[in-house]
Order: structure tokens, then C-alpha cells, then sequence
């Protein structure tokens, strides 16, 4: 049975705050779902990103039960049951082709895949050295999670605009990564803590380009909607793709627009 073990309060505190970040941040997609729901269609928005989701948060699930953490326990566990909402939503309101793609990624890599490293790593391996492996396959997920955003700065950079990185989500996005590193390290847990250093680093890079290119370019409007945010939930790390939809003067001179 698991028990909360405070062996550390800093460790548990640390803990604590990077739950509620993630629960924050696991909130970001409900407009998406809503407008989904209330216009009985997917329209442009992909299910790739909520699948992978949530197999990264199946598998941080199975190594918080392995580790006996249940703070980990708790954040992947809530990110199991939002991430299958927003599936079960895409699915109802998909066209037919987004459907049959995202039930046959779903039984790919949430059912076969996640269910043969289950088995293998129960069967194959034991004590210590089953949570070293199910920590390793947990953190390079991670680590391939976070060089996700490598796409969105490099557009940042090639159109001196920030109109696709909301501050506030790249502020939020750090904080967690910060709270869950020293998580990590309190804990002397590696697989925790070495993956949202990369979160830390990638999200102090989305902040600063955020000054340095905040300032609207001739012929922009500053106005913003996020259309769709989310990405894959880790141990409390997320990284968000975003469909931003914006107001440009420019496309208001263009005849028949």
C-alpha cells in the first residue's frame, strides 16, 4: 500500500507546488474541448499530441507506483484521467480518417507497446533494477518531450515574433520544471530531476526571447486567441504545442478578405 512519507518536508513541499503547477497547466486545453464540443467538430486540431500525453503519463504512472512516490503518483494519475477526457472528446466529434489514425496510435503505443514494457519489465527484471530501466524509458521520453519546443523558438527567431509563445505558459511551464527538479533532487531521484533541467533551460529561452521580440512588428496586432495548447505531461512537465490565431492589419488590405 503506498503511504506519504515525508523523509524530507522541503522534498514534499517542492512536490506539492509542482502538482498544483501541472494541474494548472493540464487546465490549458479546455477551451480547445469546449469550442470542439460546442461546434461538434475537430476542425484542424490533431490527436498526436494528446495521445503521446498520455502514454508518457501511463508510464510516469507505473514508475510512481515502482518508486512507492505518491506525489508522482497523483500528478500522472490526474494527467491519466484529463488526457483520456480530451481523447474521448477528439474521438467522438473526429472525421472518420482523424478517428481511425488516432484509435490506431492509441492501440499502438497506449495499449501494445505500454503493455509489453509492463509485462517485460515484471517478468525480466526485478527490485532496483526494474525501476532503473522503467526511469531511464521514463526520462528519455521526457528529454524528447522537452527539444519539442526547439520548433517554436526557431520561429520565434525567424519571425521576430512571439505571437506563437504565450509568456504566461512558457512562465508556468518553467515553474514547474523548477519545482519538479528540486523534487528530484531532494529526493536523490535522477530520473526526475535531470530531464526538467532541459525544462528549466528551454523555458528560461522561451521567456527571454519573449522580451526580446514582445514588441508587435509594423502591420501586426498584438491581439491574441490560443487556439489549442497541450503537449505531453511527464513527472509535472509539459511541453505545449499551440495553434495561435491572430489579427494582422496586413490581411485587411488583401482584396476580398
Amino acid at each position: 500500500m503506498l503511504v506519504i512519507r515525508i523523509e524530507h518536508p522541503l522534498a514534499f513541499g517542492f512536490g506539492l507546488l509542482g502538482n498544483i503547477l501541472s494541474f494548472m497547466v493540464f487546465l490549458a486545453p479546455l477551451p480547445t474541448f469546449y469550442r470542439v464540443y460546442k461546434k461538434k467538430s475537430t476542425e484542424s486540431f490533431h490527436s498526436l499530441p494528446y495521445i503521446v500525453a498520455l502514454f508518457s503519463a501511463m508510464l510516469w504512472l507505473y514508475y510512481a507506483i515502482l518508486t512507492e512516490d505518491v506525489l508522482l503518483l497523483t500528478i500522472n494519475g490526474t494527467a491519466c484521467v484529463f488526457e483520456s477526457i480530451y481523447l474521448a472528446i477528439f474521438i467522438v466529434y473526429a472525421p472518420r480518417d482523424a478517428l481511425v489514425f488516432a484509435l490506431k496510435l492509441i492501440s499502438i503505443l497506449n495499449i501494445l507497446l505500454y503493455g509489453c514494457l509492463v509485462v517485460c519489465t515484471l517478468i525480466f527484471f526485478k527490485g532496483r533494477k526494474r525501476i532503473e530501466i522503467m526511469g531511464s524509458i521514463c526520462a528519455s521520453l521526457a528529454v524528447c518531450v522537452f527539444v519539442a519546443p526547439l520548433s517554436v523558438i526557431k520561429r520565434v527567431i525567424r519571425t521576430k515574433s512571439v505571437e506563437y509563445m504565450p509568456f504566461s505558459l512558457s512562465l508556468f511551464l518553467t515553474l514547474s520544471a523548477i519545482a519538479w527538479f528540486c523534487y528530484g533532487l531532494l529526493r536523490k531521484d535522477t530520473f526526475v530531476a535531470v530531464p526538467n533541467v532541459l525544462g528549466f533551460i528551454f523555458g528560461m529561452v522561451q521567456m527571454v526571447l519573449y522580451f526580446i521580440y514582445k514588441s508587435p512588428r509594423n502591420g501586426e496586432s498584438t491581439s491574441q486567441v490560443v487556439d489549442i495548447e497541450k503537449y505531453q505531461t511527464t513527472n509535472g512537465s509539459t511541453v505545449v504545442e499551440i495553434e495561435i490565431t491572430t489579427d494582422s492589419v496586413e490581411a485587411d488590405k488583401k482584396p476580398g478578405v
